[in-house]
């Protein structure tokens, strides 16, 4: 009786142990995907800034701060909607992740 709950043991406790690491992994791996979306609205926000700080008007848009400002944008995976409503005001800044190809819902 000792040996069939000792061979149980032996072949149960790696399944859960496994289990729980793809489960882990997989939550490590959307936290990390949200925070790469927040590095790059945040990088946006601060190229608009100086280039408000910079040249006295914001930028007219996204391909002008990724030549003139360095940001470097997954255009694959990432869509940035920039928003201009004046010259003196702030604009609209949205970073939102695309869906992947062929994933219908």
């Amino acid at each position: 009786m000792r040996s069939i709950i000792k061979s149980f043991l032996l072949i149960i406790v790696p399944i859960c142990a496994a289990v729980v690491l793809v489960f882990a992994s997989e939550k490590l791996g959307r936290g990390q995907e949200g925070e790469s979306l927040k590095q790059l609205e945040d990088s946006v926000r601060k190229a608009v800034m100086t280039c408000y700080a910079t040249e006295g008007v914001y930028p007219p848009n996204v391909e002008y701060m990724e030549k003139n400002y360095g940001i470097q944008i997954d255009h694959q995976r990432y869509g940035v909607f920039y928003e201009i409503f004046g010259d003196n005001i702030m604009p609209q800044i949205t970073v939102m992740e695309k869906e992947p190809e062929g994933d219908v819902g």
